[in-house]
This record gives structure tokens, sequence and C-alpha cells, in this order.
């Protein structure tokens, strides 16, 4: 049973859903197609928020039950769905918690990510959270969380998960440099404008003269 080194992000959010309506929802677990496709679209506690069809879903699933990270049960006549995401990674539940939050819910920082677990976690302080992302984050084989670079003006640094890649970090703002020419251009233009309306007021004043 060996992991997938990367996943597409409708994958990831598949599994991810999974996870979070076992711990959510208990009793409607496994899920059916109906319902994984309505916590994928799910408008709140998502970022991104997505519209995915049941034929994005079910690709997703045949894509993720041949890394045996798919339970496939059939009760009645409807046929449900589970998630095998700690054994194929094998990782504790405060791990399987952290990533299932990433992945819904995008970047956080730490704070954010402790308060938003506490529905799959409950981590008794930072300094643990931080010690489960340390440890995602050195996996030898495939790691699984990275801590990005602080964003201009934010207060601390935000993680992120790798089970779909490398995220891609938001552009650099202009240097206050390249704002000094921009603005000192800007000024210039402008006086060049008044300078050319005072020369027309100065001519209509002289032909009504």
């Amino acid at each position: 049973m060996s992991e997938p080194q990367q996943l597409s992000p409708i994958e990831a959010r598949v599994l991810a859903v999974l996870v979070e309506k076992q711990a959510s929802v208990p009793d409607t677990y496994p899920l059916s197609l109906n319902a994984l496709v309505t916590g994928c679209n799910q408008k709140t506690a998502r970022e991104p928020v997505m519209e995915l069809s049941e034929a994005a879903v079910l690709e997703a699933i045949d894509s993720l039950r041949s890394y045996s990270l798919i339970i496939e049960s059939s009760g009645g006549r409807v046929t449900k769905y589970g998630h095998n995401l700690p054994k194929v990674f094998q990782l504790p539940t405060p791990s399987v918690a952290i990533l299932t939050t990433l992945i819904l819910r995008g970047p956080q920082t730490v704070a954010e990510l402790r308060a938003n677990c506490e529905r799959l976690y409950r981590f008794a302080d930072a300094s643990s959270l931080e010690a489960f992302l340390e440890e995602l984050a050195i996996r030898a084989a495939n790691p699984l969380t990275i801590l990005l670079p602080r964003a201009p003006g934010a207060r601390e640094s935000r993680w992120a998960h790798l089970l779909s890649g490398t995220p891609e970090l938001p552009a650099a703002p202009a240097t206050r440099g390249a704002e000094s020419v921009g603005l000192a251009a800007e000024v210039a233009s402008l006086r060049e404008e008044v300078m050319q309306l005072r020369t027309e007021v100065a001519e209509l004043k002289a032909l009504l003269a």
C-alpha cells in the first residue's frame, strides 16, 4: 500500500471531506455520492469554494481507489464511500486532523489551525500542534506540510499542505523604490497638464480682451 506523491486539488478535497464528515456526522458516514458532492461544494469552511459535478467526484474516487485511499461499501441500493488516509500515509489522528483542515480551509497560522481543528482533534496547546506540523514537514519520503514565507504586513507565517504539490505564493508587492518612481512620474505628468491648461486659459483671456 504505497502513498501517492501528489493528489489533484479535487482528489484532496474528496479525501478531506470524507475525513471531516466521519468526525462531524458519524451517523451518515460512509457517505453516498450525493452527500460527498454536497460536502465538496460546501460554501462554508472551504477555501477555495468549489463547484464539482458528480462526474468529477467519481473520477477522483476512481483515482483515490487506485491508492487504496477510498473504501467502497454497498449498503442497500446506494454505494457509500469512506477513507483510508491514516493507514495509507501511516499518520496518527492529530496529523490527519491537521492535513484535513489545511486541505479544506487553505493555508493558516498555527492559531487559526488550532481553532479550526477543534471538531477533528483538540490540541492541548499551540506548541503541540506545531510539533505535529514539523513532523509532517520533515517526513523523509514525502513531506506533507510546509511553512510559507511570512506575507508582507502579516504578524505570523502560515502553514500549507503539500498533498497537491507546493502551493503558489502570492506575488510580492512592488518595492517602495518602484512606488516612488511611479509616483514621481505621475506628479510630473500632472504638472505638465496644469501648465498646458494655464497656457490655454491665458490664450482664451487674450482673445476675450
